[in-house]
């Protein structure tokens, strides 16, 4: 008995852990970005936000496990061509498009929707929510390597999801206070789903190509330093203006 309640306290406690690990990274750049908001957004609508960002989680999973099943109907793929259309046409496009459709639901009819920065505080909220559920995920069925996958998520998947959705929050205040234009429209989904592609396509390069893999790891750390830094600018435009 005392062994049985002792793996199951050390359960609990990596459970405890681990949670803490993947939530964490959503937490720290959530509080960051509500930071730079001159006016800050009332939590109650910044929490709907992020619940939104919460509940795409398993209609998404289901949409890509769809899309995946038509795609590549005898397995995962076995090419960089087919690993790059995965990453466009069973990550990508989804999961951005659902951000997109709850970032809507959220503004059109907030009263408090009325700064040009407001666009990003909310879709970083959505975005963040789907990304600490997801996150979630992975860092629990990792087992004995979930320090490892927590780490690396919280360096490279979480702020990438956030660099998505400042985009996204960018160009839908463009399009909401600026200029109504077709193109600012397109670019709500069409930048951050060309981030998130090109993101996903050159991290699942290596389960395909083992050389590849290795000279994509430092590719990927370029790609996400170049993201985030577009993304800051971003942020600077709106906070300034």
């Amino acid at each position: 008995m005392q062994i049985f309640l002792y793996l199951c306290g050390k359960i609990v406690r990596n459970m405890y852990w681990m949670l803490i690990a993947a939530l964490l990274p959503a937490i720290f750049l959530g509080f960051y970005i509500w930071r730079q908001d001159a006016q800050p957004e009332p939590a109650r609508w910044l929490i709907r936000a992020f619940l939104a960002g919460v509940t795409l989680c398993v209609p998404v999973a289901f949409v890509e496990q769809y899309v995946s099943g038509l795609l590549f109907a005898n397995g995962s793929p076995t090419t960089l061509l087919g690993t790059t259309v995965e990453a466009f046409f069973v990550a990508a496009i989804p999961e951005e498009s659902a951000k997109l459709l709850a970032l809507w639901l959220i503004l059109r009819k907030n009263p408090y929707f009325d700064e040009r920065f407001d666009g990003i505080v909310y879709a970083v909220f959505v975005g963040l929510g789907f990304a600490a559920i997801e996150n979630v995920a992975y860092v629990l069925q990792s087992g004995e390597g979930w320090a490892t996958v927590a780490i690396m998520r919280a360096l490279l998947a979480v702020p990438g999801h956030y660099a998505f959705a400042i985009l996204m929050g960018y160009y839908y205040t463009m399009y909401h206070f600026v200029e109504r234009t077709p193109l600012n429209a397109v670019k709500i989904l069409l930048v951050p789903v060309l981030a998130h592609g090109v993101y996903d396509a050159i991290a699942m390069s290596g389960s395909v190509d083992p050389v590849a893999g290795g000279i994509s790891f430092v590719v990927l750390i370029y790609f996400c330093i170049k993201l985030q830094k577009a993304a800051q600018r971003k942020v600077r435009d709106l906070v300034q203006s």
